[in-house]
């Protein structure tokens, strides 16, 4: 099973269906990575703060080993963290995750958050976190700006260490002042994006600016309860929502699959994540169907503007969606 590819605005090919790492266990990630690698999966969605690429890298250098894929066949993804913000720490942190995968280059280098903070060397803390340290849960801000950071992630490409590179989390106007300066323009958007967080003006300017969008947090509160946050608790599970499981009856498919096609069909790419060698099968085959412009219309309706992943949220300050 092969996923179809979205035709980046760098020229590369990016698969539309990829597997999330995020919350991916290290004593599981390696197998986990192996048996997607297996099953069809191609493009994998990591980050230094996820703690697991190492783990990530074994998976895929066991496949490869073993022949199921070479290289060249994975879209491998990864994430810099807010904490590496300043120019000369952009292509230091980038060299380090790419020697923990195992790897000489990402096919795609992602901006994780529009927010610098003090930079904290490996050597103190790895991988990072949100606060400067861990006794004293203080969240310390650098100066360094977006257009410096975006002027770093460029040279990666240019010393062939990023084929692709792109954005995450930010907010229209933030892209068109990135877009102002930009020499290789991100290729990418990604964003949290369900049908209780639809964004659909976000979506139409990174289509107009020929960025493409990926999808995390597809199942909306899913992910979140397992981190006991409150408002996830406290949100009607998509999965059980009867305007879901009704279009999923009907196609014979699973509610998860309805919602990655809801996504997979407006044009956006996913990046799910499942332990469950059914589910894993299930959520790549999300392209194999097409749901009827009254059933999306009908999906995009359940909008709440709800956000889950939202430093305010949880760290009661970075307010970056306000």
């Amino acid at each position: 099973m092969a996923s179809p590819t979205i035709k980046l605005a760098s020229g590369h090919a990016m698969p539309q269906v990829g597997f999330g790492l995020w919350k991916v266990d290290n004593a599981t990630c390696a197998d986990t990575v192996y048996n997607a690698i297996k099953v069809g999966y191609r493009l994998f969605d990591g980050a230094c703060d996820y703690g697991n690429e190492k783990e990530a890298g074994e998976g895929v250098a066991r496949a490869i080993k073993d022949g199921l894929v070479k290289r060249e066949d994975l879209f491998l993804v990864s994430k810099l963290w807010n904490s590496f913000h300043d120019g000369d720490q952009v292509e230091p942190i980038c060299r380090k995750q790419l020697a923990d995968w195992g790897i000489d280059y990402f096919d795609l280098y992602i901006v994780h958050f529009p927010v610098a903070l003090k930079h904290v060397p490996v050597e103190v803390r790895y991988p990072p976190g949100w606060t400067y340290s861990e006794e004293d849960g203080d969240v310390q801000l650098s100066n360094a700006t977006i257009q410096e950071t975006w002027t770093a992630m460029e040279s990666l490409v240019h010393k062939g260490l990023a084929k692709s590179i792109g954005v995450s989390n930010f907010q229209g106007s933030l892209i068109l002042d990135l877009l102002r300066y930009a020499k290789i323009r991100p290729a990418t958007l990604q964003i949290e994006h369900h049908p209780y967080l639809v964004q659909p003006t976000l979506l139409q300017l990174a289509k107009s600016e020929g960025i493409a969008v990926t999808a995390y947090s597809s199942f909306g509160p899913q992910s979140f309860i397992e981190l006991e946050w409150q408002k996830a608790k406290d949100t009607p599970v998509l999965f059980e929502h009867p305007v879901v499981v009704a279009i999923a009856e009907k196609h014979k498919k699973t509610p998860a699959q309805v919602l990655l096609r809801w996504a997979t069909q407006r044009g956006l790419a996913v990046i799910p994540k499942s332990n469950n060698p059914e589910r894993l099968h299930a959520n790549l085959d999300v392209t194999s169907f097409d749901l009827s412009e009254s059933e999306l219309e009908s999906i995009s309706g359940l909008d709440r503007h709800l956000r889950f992943n939202n430093p305010t949220d949880y760290l009661g300050t970075l307010h970056i969606f306000a």
